[in-house]
């Protein structure tokens, strides 16, 4: 009689031991999607062609608690319930503004080298412009501005209004698939 004791007492202690194993890594899983990297599916073509739709990655959230923010950074923003990706164009307190496809902060024109010059060429051709003009914004201390990549199709700052710091999620991408995609986004 008491291998049979011993063999229950075995099959509880097993299957408590994975019910343990699976508390622990559920934990370790929300410790890390909250507080070190947040996973993003890329939908739509909004930030063609640097990232592409359903291109598959992680996003930093520890890199935007730890460092500062920078101008042309790509960052996750919530909005409503949705998470968007989009980039840094202007930061608090600056003005932004967009004449004859070319971006002002301050008065003073940015260059955008992290845009490929034959896709906005290409934009251009079709469509007469890449980056519709628009008047000058500005930011009050906690805002700021966020455009995607591929301007004639995408819905942003320019069209929603500035977003609030809070709003942003994490920071730089690290596209895993597929394969062929996998880079970093900084």
């Amino acid at each position: 009689m008491r291998k049979i004791g011993n063999k229950t007492t075995t099959k509880l202690l097993n299957i408590l031991q994975m019910q343990v194993t699976f508390l622990a890594c559920l934990a370790v899983m929300l410790l890390i999607v909250n507080f070190v990297a947040y996973p993003i599916q890329i939908d739509g073509k909004s930030m063609d062609p640097t990232l592409h739709d359903k291109d598959f990655g992680f996003s930093s959230i520890l890199s935007l608690k730890t460092q500062k923010l920078e101008r042309f950074d790509v960052v996750i923003v919530k909005v409503d319930d949705e998470y968007w990706v989009k980039r840094v164009m202007a930061l608090p307190g600056e003005t932004i503004c967009c004449k004859d496809n070319h971006i002002y902060i301050n008065g003073e024109l940015i260059e955008e080298d992290f845009l490929d010059q034959e896709y906005v060429q290409q934009e251009i051709e079709e469509h007469g412009f890449f980056t519709k003009d628009f008047n000058e914004v500005k930011l009050n201390d906690n805002e700021v501005f966020l455009m995607g990549d591929n301007r004639v199709h995408s819905l942003d700052s320019r069209i929603v209004g500035p977003f609030d710091t809070s709003q942003l999620i994490a920071k730089d991408i690290f596209i895993l698939w597929p394969f062929n995609h996998g880079k970093v986004v900084k």
